[in-house]
Order: structure tokens, then sequence, then C-alpha cells
């Protein structure tokens, strides 16, 4: 797959700045494979969308405060994976060039450059920074819950997966619900940059999930998956994999999906790995159209945007 069929044009008005007041306010774009068909509604319409016995599994990783400020030079580390006990981590810090290994900026000594803007540190205490929101929004968040779902648990990841911020504490007792655990990692989001999607290189991301929720997920008659994270996991473990590990799957146009039947995600950035697991469920000239579609609808965009339901 080339590079550039993951581009689009987004004008940039429709990237969401802000959550909506109430999270299933947002608007949902559903499309059926079979028929073609399209419907717009509002999320909250989510629980009349699904079939009988449907089952939702949801990633209920937690974001970690993990922007951390430093001074001299003015930068930030941004904290990624914990690797130890001894309060190691992998991080990204900036800017890297005037950074000095064994140095200390603040809680933060680099132990290890490891490539790419990427570090080996210890940190002191736990987590006591900032939430690392994308840097394509903008404003300050006046309420930091807002970048976690309702039902974020297991504290891990370093970025939300935001196609479940947009459910309440009502709408989940609406549903069915299984959770999985997968830990965000910032490579999920990195932009590809090489000639041809099968270059890239995707890094692996932890994850775990109970040995009842996987055999009602295996057992159920249909499961959505809320997000790419969470397809991520499912296909992992439908193709054998333990109930934790790390899993570096990577679907791209051509994939089978063993067990999801529908997914539930937001609209992604072009030239991301998201964007290529949502062309391999829907496919690619449709999801294509639907993205021009929610663009000509003004549909919101991105992390605090609207969301789309591929049955």
């Amino acid at each position: 797959m080339k590079l550039s069929e993951l581009d689009y044009s987004l004008p940039p008005e429709l990237i969401a700045q802000r959550p909506l007041e109430r999270r299933d306010d947002s608007r949902l774009l559903v499309y059926e494979r079979a028929s073609g068909e399209v419907r717009h509604r509002r999320f909250s319409d989510l629980p009349d969308e699904l079939e009988p016995g449907e089952l939702v599994a949801v990633n209920d990783s937690r974001v970690i405060s993990a922007r951390i400020p430093i001074d001299r030079p003015r930068g930030e580390v941004l904290l990624l994976e914990r690797t130890g006990e001894d309060g190691l981590w992998e991080g990204l810090a900036r800017p890297t060039r005037r950074l000095r290994t064994g140095r200390r900026y603040g809680p933060v000594e680099l132990v290890e450059h490891l490539g790419e803007g990427r570090w080996l540190l210890r940190l002191d205490g736990d987590p006591a920074g900032e939430l690392p929101l994308p840097p394509y929004i903008t404003e300050r968040l006046a309420d930091p819950e807002r970048y976690q779902t309702v039902y974020a648990d297991a504290e891990g990841s370093a970025a939300a997966p935001t196609a479940g911020l947009h459910f309440t504490p009502e709408l989940l007792e609406r549903l069915d619900v299984e959770r999985v655990t997968l830990h965000v990692g910032l490579d999920t989001f990195r932009p590809v940059s090489v000639a041809r999607l099968e270059q890239h290189e995707l890094h692996s991301e932890r994850y775990e999930i109970a040995p009842d929720a996987w055999e009602r997920i295996r057992a159920a008659p249909r499961v959505l998956a809320v997000g790419t994270t969470t397809v991520r996991v499912l296909e992992s473990l439908a193709r054998g994999a333990p109930l934790a590990g790390r899993t570096d799957l990577f679907v791209t146009p051509g994939f089978e999906f063993r067990r999801v039947d529908s997914l539930l995600t937001n609209f992604h950035l072009p030239r991301s790995t998201l964007l290529a697991l949502v062309m391999a469920f829907a496919g690619v000239e449709a999801t294509r159209r639907l993205y021009d579609l929610a663009i000509e609808e003004r549909y919101r965009f991105y992390s605090f945007g609207d969301a789309m339901l591929i049955r």
C-alpha cells in the first residue's frame, strides 16, 4: 500500500479542540458494509444500532500524567512506558541534541539515548506531570478527566484510547460490556514516513485480559470493538496470543478479521497506522468516501471529535 493512499485533506477548523459538554452528544456516522448504507446518528443512539446479544469490548487503560516540563534547556520529557521496578522508564525528550546522558533534569535522569528522541530514563517517584494531549489540540483542557474514559482503570497509557471518550455511565448501563487492557504508546500514533506501508515498523504494546472476559468475547455471537487498540488485542488473541503480553500486530488492508464484527472508531490522522486499520476493516475506497462525507457534513475530527460505527 502506497503512503499516498493514506492521505486526505482536512480543513483545520474541523479539528476538535475541546470535548463536548456531554460526552455522548457527539455525532455518530454509521456505515453498513454489506449494503453501503450510511446513517447520521448521535452517539447516545449507539445501543439502537447494535444487534441483540452483541458484546461491546472496551480498552480500560488509563492515561498517565506523562508530560514533564524541564528547564535549561527548556523542553519536556514524555513518559512512554515503565521498564523496571527501580524507576526506569522509556520516554521521549526534547530538545534531544542539547540533552546529555547522565544529567538530571528536574525529577528525571537521562540514562541512555536510544535514538530518534527516545531515552531510557530514571524518574523520581510516580509520574506527576501533565496529561499528554496531542499536539493538534492547542487549547488547554479545563478538566483533565475529559481525556480519560469513564471506565479508565489500569494506568499505563501515553495517549487515550479516544473511541471510548464518548461513553457515559448511563450509556454503558444499556450495553453488555467486557474489558481488555492495552497500554497505548505514542508509536501507535506516529505518522508513517516510509514510501510503502509494509515498510513501517510498529513497536509492540503491553496488553492484558482476564480469562473469563476473553471466554465471553470468544464465544459471543457478535463483538463490537471500541477503538483500534481493542481490535489489536482481540485479533492477537484470536491468533493464539497469550492472555497477557505484548502485541505488535499490524493491521493493514487485506487483513483477515477473526473476532471483530463491528468497529467503533474516531476519525484519524492521515498517514497513520490507525487509518490503515480502519481501511482494512471497511475497505480502502469505502473509507475514503466516508471521510469525504464526514468532511462535507462537518463532522469533528480526532481525539475530541465525533465517531464512526462500521458494521
